[in-house]
């Protein structure tokens, strides 16, 4: 392949290859070519272009394939026109004389084809520069149109094409010759052809002014006959052509109208002319005269369906705008269509027509149509509809019957009412809360326009009418309530009217079914009302027989709906719904028969709608609520159903005796029995199996039935991948709701809601805007099918093989037609009984069975209907999956072959070339495997076969199967494949799409066999992967849509696997001008493509579409591309503006997500803008709160581009694109963007959250871009959303502005110290939030402005008091809403909403008066800066800063009804936390803020409020010492009474005291058990916090002291808790409440002691006994407080220090660690635990505390071991000194004093005095190890065990060595501490502990400070040493007795007079020099006046000594005597040591 990619061809490299690579070879020269010639040197171009022009034209007669040819022609025109012209004639000669060549064999076509194809591009590349000679080529190809056959026609057609649109309006003279000729062809028995020529009839309207003034009449009448009998492709060509020519007609392009003067066609001329077409079809005006009288045959479905796309086209061309000024005209003239009695002949085609209207309403409405212009075209329907009810009631009021032709009016008003009520729905549906003004506006009338429909006498207009005020409940939930009671209270009052009885129930039941949509419900006494009313209507439906019908079948429609309200509504009128099914059957077989003898035609219509009314009730509460379908309600239930199903037995004779008008309503029983059974357990019916086969077999092979209705199932039990097989049958367009009347079975496409009216409480099928079920006669075989399916499985193997071999009989007696449907329907239930058995996985049955079934299907393989044959295929496979064993595959497999290798005839081939496929798909490769080389063989040759392509076409189908299947089991066969695929490919013509589409389904299928292969290098794989982007590069220049859809799919395979092997540069340009295809599809695949594009390589996709939307500008416009300067992105949001399909959009979302998350970071701006211009378009319809913009920014902008659209809107005017301002789906996802933006930035980068790092990044880079500079943006686009009309976009806003406020509430602002940058923004946050709290807000929009309030204030940002009243009125007004108790009159919404709204209110209250408490408490703990701080800007300060208590002073009025409301909330949270086994004790009538009925919603919005409103209410207990205060006000009048109100005021206060904190932990408790995994660590934190205030009260730690068990329970949980959740805050909070417990015990424990004290002064002995542990010191798991806190404090430790963990140690894998120093948090943690570990032996009995004590010691000098590391600055971690906190406290502790356990007491000091003294061992492995700390540790013991330690000499030795060393250490820092500890050992009251030290170490200190002389100090550090050293000594002296003290101050003063310096000297000296001078001189002149006489002796020894000190006080004298006054000072400094630990241990 690498040897094709050179300038010319490489000809000898062609001729070495094989004959059969060679097409392929060519093939991917010419596309090298393709790229290189745009790019190459023009001069290089023009040296070879002689050889290259010889070269190309060559290969014009070597007979090119399609793909070939076309870039043949490319290349070639390409050529000419960057190089030399002067040869194109004689080329164009040439390409003439081989189209005028007489060969008609078909080896000369592709040449004949590749001549036309170079004929069309070089006039659409050069047009006019090749002057006159395109009559001559014109002519040329209209004679040669004349002979050719159908390939030919149509390859000539798209050269015209191109030709006329290179030469424009030059070509005029041969205009007419062209359309002569091509307009015959308009109705060629050729598809293919007819789309060419409505291709090239659309090129030559845009210049052949004739087309749309002369000959206009003549267009539509050829086009409609162009329709007749066409396929999709045809339809949407035919359709653009007359849509286009329609349009141009009435609004003709300017250059046209200047050169003619021309004769504009009205727009009732264009409509009357588009509506002959939907109402006559093609058979024109002049037939029309005979037919018309006679009522003619009606319009060919096919034209009808292709007139309404035109009109699709017709609008849209015309635009936006027009359709909004003549929007009156279209609406009243597409009305008029349906109601015009040739569109309404039979009801299915009545039906057909108003889905025609329909879709022209929509897709223009939908989609051309901004917001306010929807909400106009919605007055517009309304003023129609309120027209014809007038019209109607006109009629139906004229009781003389004057009005004869009324009733036909009436009628036909019923389709118009059906088509303009359904699309005002979709209109308000689609605009949601927007479309508030439109319901509002009283002139319009909405509403009561709407219900006065539901008296028209059709039913059809009294559903739709229904359906419509459902819609308005969906998009404005508040109008639920008020509907509902509306219309009960009509039906109340016009009982007496047949029509408002069934339309005011149709209505209800509508409304009760849309109920699911809205989150916030309806009250729950709804329920009880529809209940009453249903049983009303049952009640009296026997009194009055004119209404007994309406009645019955109204009371049944409305408690059908009643079910859809789900279980929790449904439980409370169960009782009463079974009586009432029950009283509907007779009870008896007795009274079935004498039913039989009673009755006349009417009551039995009457029995058997209420019987089918009551089934239908039981089938929807079987379906909404599986919850209540216990045994004993499914028992109760199968008596009707099992006598409903004796009576379906007896009602063919009722018929026969009272006619067959009955037959619909016994269909309709049929239709309710077969739904209901389908959704039970088929165990439960068993006993009926047998007379309900007869049934459903009768029902589906037409036993009783003449007509030959089909089932519709089909369709949905075939595979979705079948569809190429059956043409348009399973394809998705965007015409599909109109295409489906076309589709070959029974009524299809013909879904109505008349059909069913229990369908309008359903939910609706996903994909579908309105539910639309079939006509009875197939939705009962629709059933029967279905529930076959699922009965099937659960029969005897006998039964089974008698129903099969029943069905070949009725296949056998049927004949004809009847027998094509009988088969059918036969085929479906088959399918439907193998899919029941696959999922049932049961077996199909004995040999028998299978044989029977087997025939079945092998008979139907070679039928002549495709869909027969795609369904047998299917039924095959799923055969061979049900049976399973391989022989019988084999066999099935083997007679596939045979009959393979003998057949001839197309049916046979392509009906076994399926079977193989399906074998392969449900057996899978392993199953299937021993055949797979037979199957490959045989399909590879049928695939060959180009006699016939539906051949080819099923062969490669199935091939595309088994490569799907095989996996990598087709490993061996890709190369022959992939040779034979690529050979295809550049043969068969494109018009045969369907095989091409099953080539791009091999090739994707090939590539992912080879899969990650691809990426290799080797020379096979290279090949391969050449070979498939080929074939990828053919299929996506084909001319089809779907063929292009396959080729971006295998793209898309590829890229996953070789991701570097695709071109993205060609692919996203591709894709891009995709996203503006015509057909879903390919629309689809596009995107889905972006999708994981984008996923990877985000940026380089939208770099490459920028580049194609730059190249768009200059050049020549390409013709529809919607990118513009927002790039790809900008596109795709406007593309979720149009896209109603719910998979592209989803992938939309996901493709602009990507987006964001790898580009919203660096090109911040750019995304910011993009969701702003998204967001700012909001519809300014009432007039929403809006920012000032900045005016002339915008306008500027609107000038920019005007400019632009002068320039490059050279294409523009004919195709206007339709802009309409973001809809609110778009804008609420844009919020969410806004999110995700914020989102990102904060895990990006921190100076997005900081002004001054921003502002100098931005200064050093001015492209950098970070978010905090565009606050003001993000401030005002949460405005604009949270302000909007759109109720989703509020709540997007409300999320928007909190998460700005939560991320940037503590960011400083650099101008102005001490404020935050969010204070500017104070009125804008207020702003947002005020209309959320208005009385007509929903709740869910009220509880997340609560939300964001709380979040508000308190985040600290408002300084001042007045700013945050503003805000904090809104929650006090809210709280006033949340007082009002329960069941307020005008309830709008459901209970549960009321509970979310009000619990949201508390939430918030509880968040602000936690964040009030927290700031009073740290306002008290700091003492008040302000008085001291003398500088200004401090005072400055000062002014503008809260007063510390200022926000408890907002909170503290409310208090009182708060603390009740939150009290009452904890309850009720309390009893709804309860398991269910106690459902039982809740209280009946619900709690304070929930009802009982809405109990399980009321769960979850408790269960996202409890915790904060926890610890508001553990602060306010403890802050007023359980509410004492709160007792006297009890009789307050203002809280309502909650429901404990009453009984509250008998309680003394210590009982409620006892209540509260029952509820506080058992809340608390109950929760920390088992967090949920997705409950947010803020709740756990809010339980912990709360449990730690509570615990912080007196009467808290009374209560848990004294319920032991209480305390070791909330141990176990906080300890299992610590399991679960890792953050180091939540373990610190989890050490808080652990560290109170413990001290509550302690206090209790004191008391107790006093106690005991006071009473026995006599006896010591009982305080032994007191504490855990008792007397034998035995601490019982599980009731032992000490224990449990162990447990959990060792688990802390461990988690942090694992080296604590002996086991760890010894394990063989354990890695000895370095000791490190902890994290900071992790630090505080372990200090915190060993801080309580030391506290617990005083919790214990001394016996007890023996028991623990071990292991405290070992954890705490553990401790010490791992956490004492030398740090730089020689500070103490927190764990080092909790570490020796913890070892004096249990060292001092009172059990020392215990005498009967002095000996074990002794053992475990002198043990761990041995252990620290071991790991204090100077040692390589621990050069860090910090000395002091050990050292202070080792002090400890000596200072407070003295006893215990004196004479133990090797301890002694031990601790004398580790001084010592210390002493010799080279750091000065550890000298200086170790001479501070020695002096406190030196000066132990027990002297025979400090008698040896003092012997020992003093020695070694004298030598070390004698030898200071030598080397003076030099730091501060080393002088401190010193000093200390010195220190020492003097109290070492001070110490000594008179005696000795000579020799001692003889040690002491020469050591200070050598340190002193020389007068001459000291000027020199450096600064710890000098220092040292002073101090010694100091101390000298001290000790001298201490001890005189030794001083003098000492001194008078030595002469040289005085005269030192003498030269030194005299120079000290000399010195000024200020110097002298600050030197009397500093010994008073100097006195107290520097050094000071953090703690003093000593």
């Amino acid at each position: 392949m690498e040897l094709a990619h050179s300038l010319l061809l490489n000809e000898e490299a062609l001729a070495q290859i094989t004959e059969a690579k060679r097409p392929v070879f060519i093939f991917e020269w010419l596309r090298f070519l393709d790229k290189v010639l745009v790019a190459a040197n023009k001069v290089d171009v023009k040296e070879k272009q002689k050889k290259l022009v010889d070269q190309l034209t060559g290969l014009i007669s070597s007979a090119p394939g399609p793909p070939t040819r076309k870039l043949l022609a490319k290349n070639l025109a390409t050529l000419y026109s960057i190089g030399d012209t002067f040869t194109v004639f004689q080329t164009l000669d040439k390409c003439n004389d081989i189209i005028k060549s007489k060969d008609d064999t078909p080896a000369y076509l592709p040449t004949k084809l590749a001549a036309v194809a170079c004929v069309g591009a070089f006039y659409e590349k050069m047009g006019r520069m090749l002057g006159s000679s395109f009559p001559d080529t014109i002519n040329n190809l209209l004679k040669a149109l004349k002979s050719a056959e159908s390939q030919g026609r149509g390859e000539i057609l798209l050269s015209l094409q191109k030709v006329l649109n290179g030469l424009g309006g030059a070509a005029a003279s041969c205009h007419r010759d062209i359309y002569k000729n091509a307009r015959s062809l308009l109705t060629d028995r050729s598809m293919a052809v007819r789309c060419a020529v409505a291709k090239c009839l659309s090129e030559l309207q845009n210049e052949a002014v004739f087309m749309w003034t002369t000959e206009l009449e003549n267009m539509a009448t050829l086009c409609f006959k162009a329709l007749e009998g066409s396929n999709y492709g045809v339809r949407v060509a035919v359709a653009k052509l007359l849509g286009t020519v329609m349009a141009t007609a009435l609004m003709p392009k300017q250059a046209a109208v200047m050169r003619q003067n021309v004769k504009r066609a009205t727009l009732e001329e264009v409509l009357e002319l588009m509506a002959t077409g939907f109402l006559r079809g093609g058979s024109g005006f002049l037939k029309s005269g005979g037919e018309m009288l006679k009522g003619g045959a009606s319009v060919s479905r096919e034209v009808r369906v292709g007139v309404t796309q035109a009109y699709v086209v017709f609008v849209t061309t015309l635009g936006g705008q027009w359709l909004e000024r003549n929007f009156a005209t279209f609406l009243s003239h597409v009305l008029d269509l349906v109601s015009h009695p040739r569109a309404t002949q039979t009801h299915v085609e009545a039906v057909y027509s108003r889905r025609c209207v329909s879709f022209m309403l929509r897709a223009t409405l939908g989609s051309l149509l901004g917001e306010k212009a929807q909400i106009a075209a919605g007055k517009e329907i309304c003023q129609a509809i309120s027209k014809q009810m007038r019209a109607v009631e006109a009629v139906v009021n004229d009781l003389n019957g004057e009005n004869k032709t009324g009733t036909a009016d009436v009628s036909a008003s019923q389709h118009v009412m059906v088509c303009a009520l359904k699309e005002l729905g979709s209109i308000v549906q689609s605009l949601s809360a927007t479309s508030s003004p439109l319901i509002q506006e009283p002139s319009i009338g909405l509403l009561e326009t709407v219900t006065s429909v539901l008296l028209h006498p059709s039913m059809a207009a009294r559903l739709a009418a229904a359906w419509c005020l459902r819609c308005i409940a969906m998009a404005l939930p508040y109008q639920l309530t008020p509907l509902l009671d509306r219309c009960a209270e009509r039906i109340n009052n016009l009982k007496s009217s047949p029509e408002a009885v069934s339309g005011y129930s149709f209505a209800m039941a509508a409304l009760l079914g849309g109920v699911h949509q809205c989150p916030l419900g309806i009250p729950h006494s709804k329920g009880k009302l529809v209940v009453s009313i249903a049983e009303d209507l049952l009640r009296t439906a026997a009194q009055n027989s004119r209404l007994s019908l309406q009645r019955t079948q109204a009371g049944w429609l409305l408690l059908g709906a009643l079910m859809t309200l789900g279980p929790s509504l449904v439980r409370y009128h169960l009782p009463k719904m079974l009586l009432l099914w029950r009283n509907v059957f007779p009870r008896s077989q007795k009274e079935l028969e004498a039913e039989k003898a009673r009755g006349d035609s009417f009551t039995w219509q009457v029995t058997l709608e209420g019987r089918a009314g009551a089934l239908c009730a039981m089938r929807s509460f079987v379906a909404h609520c599986p919850e209540l379908l216990t045994e004993d309600v499914i028992r109760r239930l199968m008596t009707p159903i099992e006598c409903a199903m004796t009576m379906i037995s007896h009602v063919p004779a009722i018929i026969k005796v009272h006619g067959a008008h009955l037959k619909a309503s016994a269909a309709m029983v049929r239709l309710r029995l077969y739904d209901i059974l389908a959704l039970l357990p088929p165990k439960t019916y068993e006993g009926i199996f047998n007379a309900l086969l007869r049934e459903l077999v009768a029902e589906f092979t037409l036993t009783d039935n003449s007509s030959n209705t089909t089932t519709s199932l089909l369709r949905s039990l075939c595979h979705y991948d079948d569809s190429v097989l059956m043409g348009s049958w399973l394809q998705e367009t965007d015409h599909k709701s109109i295409e489906d009347q076309l589709q070959p079975n029974s009524a299809s496409g013909s879904g109505a809601l008349e059909h069913d009216p229990s369908s309008i409480y359903l939910r609706v099928p996903v994909g579908e805007a309105i539910p639309g079920p079939l006509p009875l006669g197939v939705s009962v075989i629709d059933a029967s099918v279905a529930l076959f399916g699922v009965v099937f499985p659960h029969v005897s193997f006998k039964h089974r093989l008698q129903m099969l071999d029943h069905f070949a009989e009725c296949i056998k007696q049927a004949k004809g037609v009847r027998q094509q449907s009988v088969q059918l329907n036969i085929f479906t239930a088959v399918l439907s009984a193998l899919k029941g058995l696959a999922e049932n996985k049961s077996t199909l049955g004995p040999e028998e069975v299978r044989k029977s079934a087997l025939a079945l299907v092998m008979g139907a393989l070679d039928n002549s209907n495709p869909i027969l044959r795609c369904a047998a295929g299917e039924a095959l496979g799923r055969m061979a999956q049900v049976v399973g064993e391989a022989t019988f595959i084999a066999r099935m497999a083997q007679t596939s072959f045979d009959k393979l290798k003998s057949a001839r005839d197309v049916v046979s081939r392509t009906g076994h070339s399926l079977a193989l496929g399906c074998l392969h798909r449900y057996v899978g490769g392993i199953g299937s495997g021993q055949h797979l080389k037979t199957s490959v063989s045989i399909l590879l040759a049928l695939a060959q076969d180009g006699s016939s392509h539906e051949v080819q076409t099923w062969a490669l189908h199935s091939l595309a199967l088994i490569v799907d299947s095989s996996g990598p089991m087709y490993r061996g066969y890709v190369e022959p494949t992939l040779s034979l695929v690529l050979t295809l490919l550049l043969t068969v013509p494109p018009s045969h799409t369907e095989v091409h589409q099953c080539l791009g389904r091999c090739l994707g299928a090939l590539i992912t066999t080879v899969g990650p292969e691809l990426q290799g290098n080797g020379a096979t794989i290279s090949t391969i992967r050449s070979s498939c982007l080929v074939g990828c590069a053919i299929m996506q220049d084909h001319s089809d849509s779907l063929v292009q859809a396959a080729a971006i799919s295998c793209l898309q395979q590829l890229h996953m696997f070789a991701p570097r092997h695709v071109n993205l540069s060609s692919l996203v340009p591709c894709l891009c001008v995709h996203l503006c295809s015509s057909h879903l599809l390919l629309r689809r695949a596009a995107v889905a493509c972006l999708r994981q594009l984008a996923q990877r390589e985000a940026s380089e996709v939208c770099e490459y579409a920028m580049s194609l939307a730059k190249k768009a500008g200059d050049g020549k416009n390409v013709a529809n591309l919607n990118i513009t300067e927002t790039g790809l992105e900008g596109a795709l949001f406007g593309m979720l503006d149009h896209e109603t399909d719910r998979k592209l959009c989803s992938d939309i979302h996901d493709t602009l997500g990507h987006m964001l998350s790898s580009l919203a970071v660096e090109k911040l701006s750019h995304w910011l803008k993009l969701c702003k211009d998204v967001l700012a378009a909001t519809t300014d319809v009432g007039g929403a709160v809006a920012f000032e913009v900045e005016k002339d920014e915008d306008s500027e902008k609107k000038d920019e581009m005007d400019d632009d659209i002068m320039f490059t809107g050279l294409g523009e005017d004919d195709k206007p694109k339709p802009s309409v301002a973001p809809r609110w789906v778009t804008r609420v996802f844009a919020a969410d963007c806004l999110c995700r933006i914020i989102l990102l930035c904060e895990n990006a980068d921190k100076a997005h959250f900081d002004l001054a790092a921003a502002r100098s990044a931005k200064s050093k880079n001015p492209k950098g871009d970070l978010l905090v500079l565009h606050l003001s943006d993000l401030i005002r686009m949460a405005f604009m959303a949270a302000t909007d009309h759109s109720n989703q976009l509020r709540m997007a806003g409300l999320q928007a502005l909190e998460d700005i406020i939560k991320k940037f509430a503590s960011v400083p602002e650099p101008e102005f110290p001490g404020h935050v940058i969010l204070e500017q923004y104070q009125a804008n946050v207020g702003a947002a939030l005020r209309p959320a709290f208005s009385p007509d807000t929903p709740s869910d929009i009220t509880a997340k402005a609560c939300q964001v309030c709380s979040t508000w204030i308190g985040s600290g940002v408002v300084s001042d008091l007045n700013d945050l009243r503003r805000v904090h009125n809104l929650l006090v007004s809210s709280l006033d809403k949340a007082q009002a108790g329960k069941g307020s009159s005008s309830q709008l919404y459901s209970e549960s909403a009321t509970t979310m709204e009000k619990l949201a209110v508390l939430k918030a209250w509880a968040e602000v008066y936690v964040v009030a408490m927290k700031i009073k408490k740290e306002a008290e703990a700091k003492p008040d800066k302000t008085i001291r701080s003398g500088d200004e800007d401090e005072d400055d300060l000062g002014a503008d800063v809260l007063p510390p208590d200022s926000l408890i002073t907002l909170v503290q009025p409310e208090l009182p009804s708060l603390s009740r409301l939150w009290l009452a909330m904890l309850r009720d949270y309390a009893l709804l936390t309860l398991p269910a086994e106690f459902s039982s004790q809740l209280p009946p009538d619900g709690g304070a803020f929930y009802t009982p009925e809405t109990i399980d919603t009321a769960r979850l919005h408790y269960r996202g409020s409890w915790a904060p409103v926890l610890h508001a209410v553990a602060l306010w207990l403890s802050s007023t010492g359980f509410g004492a205060c709160e007792e006297k006000e009890e009789v307050s009048s203002k809280v309502p009474a909650l429901h404990s109100g009453a009984s509250s005021t008998a309680k003394t206060f210590e009982e409620s005291v006892k209540d509260r904190i029952h509820l506080m932990l058992g809340v608390s408790i109950e929760f920390l058990c088992f967090p949920r995994p997705e409950e947010p660590i803020e709740h756990v934190m809010s339980c912990l916090q709360a449990l730690s205030t509570l615990l912080e009260s007196p009467c808290a730690k009374t209560h848990i002291a004294e319920d032991q068990l209480l305390a070791v329970e909330l141990l176990n949980v906080l300890h299992r808790l610590l399991l679960t959740r890792d953050p180091p805050v939540i373990q610190l909070q989890v050490t808080a409440v652990v560290q109170e417990t413990i001290r509550a015990a302690l206090n209790h424990l004191q008391q107790q002691k006093n106690n005991k004290g006071k009473v026995k002064e006599g006896q010591i002995d009982s305080q032994l006994i007191l504490g855990e542990g008792g007397e034998t010191g035995e601490l019982v798991p599980g009731s032992s407080l000490v224990f449990a806190s162990m447990e959990l404090l060792v688990f802390i430790l461990v988690r942090h220090l694992p080296q604590l963990n002996t086991r760890v140690k010894e394990s063989p894998s354990h890695v000895p660690m370095r000791p490190q120093r902890l994290p900071e948090e992790s630090a505080r943690l372990v200090a915190n635990t060993v801080a309580i570990l030391a506290e617990l032996p005083s919790l214990c009995s001394p016996a007890g505390s023996m028991t623990i004590l071990p292991t405290v010691l070992f954890l705490i000098t553990g401790v010490l071991r791992e956490t004492a590391v030398k740090t730089a600055d020689n500070s103490v971690s927190t764990s080092v000194s909790a570490a020796l906190q913890g070892i004096k406290t249990i060292i001092t502790s009172p059990v020392a004093r215990v005498d009967n356990l002095q000996t074990q007491w002794t053992a475990l000091v002198r043990s761990s005095l041995a252990s620290v003294l071991e790991d204090s061992q100077p040692d390589e492995s621990r050069p860090d190890l910090d000395e002091i700390s050990m050292l202070t540790a080792i002090t400890l013991f000596l200072l407070s065990a003295s006893n215990e330690l004196v004479g133990v000499t090797v301890l002694q030795k031990g601790c004398m060595e580790r001084f010592r060393n210390a002493l010799n250490s080279s750091d000065p820092w550890v000298q200086a501490r170790c001479y501070q500890l020695l002096l406190s050992v030196f000066q132990h009251s027990t002297r025979p502990l400090s008698t040896p030290y003092i012997h020992a170490l003093a020695p070694l200190m004298v030598e070390k400070l004698k030898a200071v002389e030598r080397s003076r100090p030099r730091t501060a550090a080393e002088l401190q040493a010193v000093q200390e050293g010195i220190k020492v000594l003097e109290n070492l002296v001070g110490m000594g007795e008179e005696k000795n003290r000579v020799q001692l101050v003889a040690l002491l003063v020469p050591t200070l007079i050598s340190y002193l310096l020389d007068e001459n000297t000291i000027p020199s000296a450096s600064q710890a020099s000098k220092d040292l001078h002073d101090f010694a001189l100091q101390n000298l002149m001290r000790i001298g006046p201490l001890y005189p006489a030794a001083f003098k002796t000492v001194i008078g020894a030595a002469p040289e000594l005085k005269t030192r000190l003498e030269s030194a006080v005299r120079a000290n004298q000399a010195s000024s005597k200020a110097k002298d006054a600050a030197r009397q000072a500093q010994p008073t400094v100097q006195a107290a040591p520097t050094i000071k630990l953090k703690t003093s241990f000593f």
